[in-house]
């Protein structure tokens, strides 16, 4: 876990997670987690390998993975890995196919696996390909995987876990309409399914994350000198939801930003527009 400086501590508030609560709640289940060979996937099953529960690792990199299940299984977990694509709809089927002949089924599934951008609308005329594979990943596969297993959630009263970001609840930022359109879809779609998902047993939990300190990020200079939030924190505060079932994450401060962006829209977009005015000069 990297060290917080003065204001992250104050932005990222300490979590503390009970280890023996989340080993007794998981003892003997089944955790899918996508995205799992790095940053906020590679620590949540990293920090469930103490837990003895069988992991379903998905991630496109498989020598990641191999890794990863060698050391985890040191320890007391129960590991499967999987590599996938999901925006490949073969390599969809492939592990709708490995879930589905899994004995227990699943219990949880942390919903992680996505991608990044940041490109002006100006540079993206001709680039279509851009939102249509941001979608994919973002938004259409979790909705394929999510719909597929509901049925084995709903026998085994199990937990959806959606990694979502803060974006989705605040006003959009120019040059990353492709990545807040894709996270809003699903988050959306999250938020509008919950209801049937709970009356039929199964819970539900948005995490709403600012900046994280993971690999996607880095192509982002801008990024680079802002408060991040360390993606050890992160995977403590999923796992902490595991089993307080808690249906919401999100930042102490995001409240603030909710009722700024709706009293002040006209205002911001305004002045977002007259700062992209004068960097066009």
């Amino acid at each position: 876990m990297h060290p917080y400086n003065f204001l992250e501590r104050i932005l990222f508030l300490h979590t503390h997670l009970n280890k023996e609560k989340l080993r007794s709640i998981l003892k003997g289940k089944t955790i899918l987690i996508t995205g799992a060979s790095s940053g906020i996937g590679e620590q949540i099953s990293y920090l469930l390998g103490d837990v003895s529960a069988h992991l379903i690792l998905v991630a496109r990199n498989e020598e990641k993975l191999l890794k990863m299940k060698n050391e985890i299984e040191k320890k007391a977990a129960k590991v499967s890995i999987f590599r996938a694509d999901l925006r490949n709809q073969l390599e969809m089927e492939g592990l709708l196919t490995f879930i589905h002949q899994l004995p227990e089924g699943i219990h949880v599934i942390v919903s992680n696996a996505g991608i990044s951008i940041r490109r002006s609308i100006n540079h993206s005329l001709d680039r279509y390909h851009d939102f249509t594979r941001t979608m994919a990943i973002n938004y259409f596969a979790p909705v394929q995987l999510l719909l597929a297993v509901i049925p084995m959630l709903r026998k085994n009263q199990g937990q959806i876990i959606n990694i979502s970001t803060v974006n989705a609840l605040l006003l959009p930022f120019p040059y990353w309409a492709a990545y807040q359109a894709s996270k809003s879809a699903l988050d959306t779609w999250f938020r509008s399914s919950a209801p049937e998902l709970n009356a039929m047993g199964i819970s539900t939990t948005s995490i709403y994350l600012p900046l994280v300190k993971t690999p996607m990020i880095l192509p982002t200079t801008a990024y680079q000198k802002m408060p991040v939030m360390c993606p050890t924190h992160v995977a403590k505060i999923v796992c902490k939801s595991m089993y307080t079932k808690k249906r919401i994450y999100r930042p102490w401060w995001l409240i603030f930003g909710e009722m700024s962006s709706i009293a002040f829209r006209i205002t911001y977009e305004k002045c977002v527009t007259r700062i992209l005015r004068k960097k066009g000069k």
